[in-house]
């Protein structure tokens, strides 16, 4: 059939104009519905069992999901193990204290989900629902997940510096690398409330407290009692590089508001949070997110849709993995 010219002028002008929704309209919410119907029941159970004996799983789910979106998009490719011929982006120095929770949860639902309809669900898919149950579990807000992304077929520990911000980065350095990927302002400062749950490593913390510069050895904007408690809790980082603290230190288990209005207070723990606070760009995001909670859940919720659809891969782009860590081209 021939489009009249005219037509055919604005369907390429509305193709133009939404460079990501061709690839966006080949996922849909129920992907699954005839190929594996069980999908969501399987694992809504697996992430249940999984969060109720790790508490931390939610947490560590939600970052790991963020690393993987931000290099190459959301496909898994995290996941996938090194090799002697290849470093994957899981031993990239950013990757290193992902913790294994989070890798477990997805694992086991792959296993789940095999036996049930094998070859049919992708890690990258798996990853998405399973972060997304995890933050409804722990007081988060329900946001819709659209299903049908591949697994990757490149991982590679060089693309991932660039790409993740670190806690040590400046404003202007953050600000740059979610603008890169298509994130406005209000979206990152959004994303950034995922720190309402979880813990850092006193590693990375540590200058703040020990080592602010030489006249001050503590950041002064730190609470007083903050900054003592913390040091007390990392007294031994330098030998035991498990000690760690939690982001939000009033309701470190309950995705909510708290960790906006922790920054307010001067208990802020990364030198990136407190940053958020300082600048002038971001502050009065911060202070609309820490009166209105809800503002806040709905700007979260649009966020990670958002996130959840960057770069995704369908059709002959990526596959469907046999196992989470391997592409099927080298499973041994």
């Amino acid at each position: 059939m021939a489009f009249p010219p005219l037509l055919l002028l604005l369907l390429l002008l509305v193709l133009s104009v939404s460079p990501f929704s061709v690839v966006e309209s080949k996922l849909s919410l129920e992907y699954y519905r005839k190929t594996c119907p069980d999908f969501e029941k399987i694992v809504r159970e697996i992430v249940t069992q999984k969060q109720m004996s790790n508490p931390t799983t939610a947490a560590g789910t939600l970052r790991l999901f963020f690393h993987d979106c931000m290099v190459e998009g959301c496909d898994a490719s995290v996941f996938i193990s090194s090799n002697h011929v290849n470093s994957a982006e899981r031993d990239a120095d950013l990757n290193l204290s992902l913790p294994g929770d989070a890798f477990d949860v997805v694992v086991r639902a792959k296993t789940a989900l095999e036996l049930a309809c094998p070859g049919i669900v992708s890690c990258a898919d798996i990853l998405a629902q399973t972060t997304r149950d995890l933050i409804i579990m722990v007081g988060g807000p329900f946001y819709e997940v659209r299903l049908g992304r591949k697994d990757g077929l490149v991982s590679k520990a060089s693309l991932v510096e660039g790409n993740v911000p670190r806690v040590n980065h400046t404003m202007d350095e953050i600000i740059k690398i979610f603008e890169k990927k298509g994130f406005t302002l209000e979206e990152m400062v959004a994303l950034s409330g995922g720190h309402t749950i979880g813990f850092s490593h006193c590693k990375e913390f540590a200058d703040r407290i020990f080592h602010y510069s030489k006249t001050n050895p503590t950041d002064p904007e730190i609470h007083p009692k903050f900054a003592t408690a913390l040091k007390k809790t990392c007294a031994n980082y330098t030998t035991d590089r498990s000690m760690s603290a939690f982001n939000d230190v009033m309701t470190p288990g309950k995705f909510d508001n708290m960790y906006y209005q922790n920054l307010k207070r001067g208990l802020g723990l990364l030198k990136s949070d407190h940053a958020l606070f300082k600048d002038p760009r971001t502050k009065p995001i911060i202070e609309l997110y820490a009166n209105d909670q809800k503002r806040f859940f709905d700007a979260f919720s649009h966020a990670m849709e958002k996130l959840s659809v960057h770069d995704v891969k369908t059709g002959r782009k990526g596959e469907v993995r046999r196992r989470c860590d391997a592409f099927n081209s080298i499973e041994t």
